[in-house]
């Protein structure tokens, strides 16, 4: 295949086995991991977990990429789309509540053809924010639940920290498409997600302004109630963040509870995770489990 599925637009051959684009990808979906997951937000995570399956390769460059392994060194196993699907239904009898596809951007054309058939638990895509609008109605119908990054507002950040000086156009343009297909947020009887958008922030250290300008924006556009949003503040310097000293601490306390307070001022409703939630849990070892 000749790729165009990410907002980079590199225009790579893709083959069964090698790939030439940015994403580093064949064609052939490559995962690292398949499993429950219990630290998602309340409504996606619930009591068994989310069957989440951890894709390989990534079109952004973030420098502080706690999936560093999988994301930008490329750790991970080709399966075929029937083994997909397998892992699908291998999870839902273990007692996931959805189908967590994490980072599936560059794997749209297949995902697409593993859920050709609906599936008997909502499919959450859970993605970085840097999606191509096209590619996002291709899913129209087949996903139920969003779970997009809004990493930055400003194009400087976003040029200097994920080598994608669009990324803010890009991902506020992708995150109305999702709330398009999906609606506001549609919960079961036990308080799960069935159908919405929660917008995800991290929280970088220095930059409470950054995650001031992203609420204001999510707050202009959506109606109390109608996305949620999660704000993070769990950022641990990872990969290549000690090449950029501000980014190079962790959050501090007091940077969490302004962030948090203001998105309470706002009204949004969601979820705040604060430095106390950065463990060892959040990043689970990619050991080809479930693969």
């Amino acid at each position: 295949m000749i790729c165009n599925l990410c907002p980079r637009q590199c225009g790579a051959l893709r083959t069964e086995t090698e790939g030439h684009g940015l994403c580093r990808m064949p064609e052939a979906p490559v995962v690292a991991r398949a499993a429950l997951h219990k630290w998602e937000e309340p409504p996606v995570s619930g009591t068994n977990g989310s069957g989440t399956v951890f894709f390989s390769g990534c079109s952004l460059g973030c420098v502080f990429c706690q999936n560093e392994q999988i994301s930008h060194r490329d750790f991970g196993k080709a399966i075929s789309v029937s083994r997909l699907r397998e892992i699908f239904f291998a999870l839902i009898v273990q007692g996931a509540h959805n189908i967590n596809l994490v980072n599936p951007t560059h794997y749209a054309h297949v995902v697409r053809q593993a859920l050709d058939e609906p599936l008997p638990v909502p499919v959450v895509w859970n993605s970085g924010g840097y999606e191509r609008v096209e590619t996002l109605r291709a899913m129209d119908g087949k996903v139920q639940i969003y779970l997009p990054d809004y990493k930055y507002h400003t194009p400087e950040y976003a040029k200097r920290y994920s080598g994608a000086e669009d990324y803010p156009e890009v991902a506020r343009a992708a995150i109305l498409e999702m709330v398009r297909q999906t609606g506001p947020c549609v919960y079961d009887e036990n308080g799960l997600l069935k159908r919405g958008v929660i917008i995800r922030h991290l929280l970088l250290p220095g930059k409470l302004a950054e995650a001031k300008r992203v609420m204001d924006w999510v707050r202009e556009q959506f109606e109390p109630g109608e996305v949620l949003f999660s704000l993070m503040s769990q950022y641990i310097p990872w990969g290549r963040a000690a090449e950029f000293p501000e980014i190079d601490r962790r959050v501090r306390p007091s940077e969490a509870r302004a962030a948090e307070g203001y998105m309470s001022d706002l009204g949004l409703k969601g979820f705040a995770q604060g430095v106390e939630a950065a463990q060892a849990d959040y990043i689970p070892p990619f050991d080809l489990t479930g693969v």
